[in-house]
């Protein structure tokens, strides 16, 4: 059954790569959604897939791309918006 995880990140998420790496990480876990910025420095990710992979998904995330420095992930279920690719906002 398809579901969705809202993620909030927070560290050294922004002006490192962070958002294309989830991308990166999203197609090879079958994720779809988007990465965005936000204002107050952390990257919001909308994750939509099976759960085991929005788990996969979010366990890859937590490792961050080496440049940058992930200190949390806020996590709360969302609607499904019916995205067919992942993107970066």
């Amino acid at each position: 059954m398809v579901g969705a995880t809202r993620l909030v990140v927070s560290g050294r998420v922004q002006g490192v790569g962070f958002r294309a790496f989830a991308q990166a990480a999203a197609r090879a876990h079958g994720i779809t959604g988007y990465a965005r910025n936000l204002a107050d420095g952390t990257v919001e990710i909308l994750a939509e897939g099976e759960s085991p992979d929005i788990e996969s998904f979010i366990a890859e995330i937590e490792s961050g791309n080496g440049f940058s420095r992930v200190e949390r992930i806020q996590k709360n279920r969302a609607a499904p918006e019916g995205h067919t690719r992942f993107f970066v906002c």
